[in-house]
């Protein structure tokens, strides 16, 4: 039986098996978050197995990251606030609580947020939001995933 690909995202997108990988980076892998509440939501994956925290990498490889971070948080926006008039920005985090790997998430945020949640990080959204399969990754969002991946094309020519 195939492994699953959630259980090793680094191992399975070095591999080319991860089918959430937006584009490879200079430190790491841009893909789309597995749940789309807030639509554009991508995670930078580093692209070494065992590294947990940032300090781990040398440090030209943490400003690489750090790069790629702020490549693909430029790429949400702008994919964002064409799509959506009421983008609002993006929140960038380097958490690590729970998955043991190295990451940062990219949360583009909207005004049409519930008002209970549009000032509070997005980790307070309800369960519901999380688990719902109707904002699960899906076909549906293929258009998105296509213009997050021009866009961090883009952003790779210029710079």
């Amino acid at each position: 039986m195939p492994v699953d690909w959630r259980a090793d995202r680094i191992g399975a997108a070095l591999c080319g098996e991860n089918p959430t990988v937006l584009r490879r980076l200079g430190a790491g892998f841009a893909v789309i978050g597995d749940v789309q509440f807030l639509p554009g939501y991508s995670v930078l994956l580093v692209d070494e197995p065992g590294v947990q925290r940032l300090s781990d990498l040398p440090r030209a490889k943490r400003l690489a990251f750090l790069s790629d971070m702020d490549r693909l948080g430029e790429a949400v926006e702008r994919v964002c606030r064409r799509s959506d008039p009421a983008f609002r920005r993006v929140n960038l985090e380097i958490l690590g609580n729970t998955d043991p790997f190295l990451h940062a998430h990219v949360w583009p945020r909207f005004d049409w947020e519930p008002a209970e949640s549009v000032g509070r990080p997005v980790w307070l959204y309800p369960a519901d939001r999380w688990r719902d399969e109707s904002f699960g990754l899906g076909p549906r969002h293929d258009a998105l995933r296509t213009e997050l991946g021009n866009e961090l094309d883009r952003l790779g020519s210029t710079g």
